[in-house]
């Protein structure tokens, strides 16, 4: 029988030595991220979102903080994630490959001097990859959440942060403190 006291501990542990090794290049990406957010939104861009599984609920949180609020009451900010749109999701796994889901909507949507900010666990899902070859491609801007040393996610972006595990709960628990940084630091941009 497992202690739940003993699991509870060690996976405790485990957290507290992933947030340990966040560091300058922690705060580096993430300040970028926000400066390239604050810019295209100042511009009159957008910002879109995207992510499978866990990443998809991460992009989906962080677009509903910047739509809604963080912390502080201000204008509603153009911040999409392109997750939510069930009939779109489910038409497009209908009718074409799993791999395109993403990218047909960033054909759709995303347009040169936006962001797209792409979240990948492992930064090898062929979705968010071919998603952010195609916001290139229309002169967007492209930001990877990541870990696992990176992926392929980390080195076809602009620009990254890359988790310093390689465990994916504690990926995942470094990119919801990412995500919170970044949703604040965009959201102090805009506030009064």
């Amino acid at each position: 029988m497992i202690d739940p006291k003993a699991l509870a501990s060690a996976r405790l542990a485990e957290a507290q030595a992933a947030y340990a090794e966040l560091g300058d290049e922690f705060l580096e990406a993430v300040a970028i991220a926000a400066q390239w957010a604050e810019k295209t939104l100042r511009a009159g861009g957008g910002v879109f979102l995207l992510g499978n599984g866990g990443s998809a609920a991460d992009a989906q949180h962080w677009a509903a903080e910047l739509v809604g609020r963080y912390i502080e009451d201000r204008q509603p900010l153009n911040v999409l994630a392109l997750t939510t749109n069930t009939s779109t999701l489910t038409a497009l796994i209908n009718d074409y490959p799993a791999e395109e889901i993403f990218e047909r909507q960033v054909r759709a949507h995303v347009g040169e001097g936006d962001l797209l900010v792409a979240i990948s666990t492992g930064g090898e899902s062929e979705n968010v990859l071919k998603a952010v070859v195609a916001a290139k491609e229309q002169g967007a801007r492209t930001f990877g959440v990541t870990g696992n040393g990176g992926g392929r996610l980390a080195s076809t972006c602009d620009a990254a942060f890359i988790s310093p595990s390689s465990d994916t709960p504690r990926i995942q628990e470094t990119h919801l403190f990412f995500g919170h940084c970044w949703c604040e630091l965009v959201e102090r941009a805009f506030s009064s």
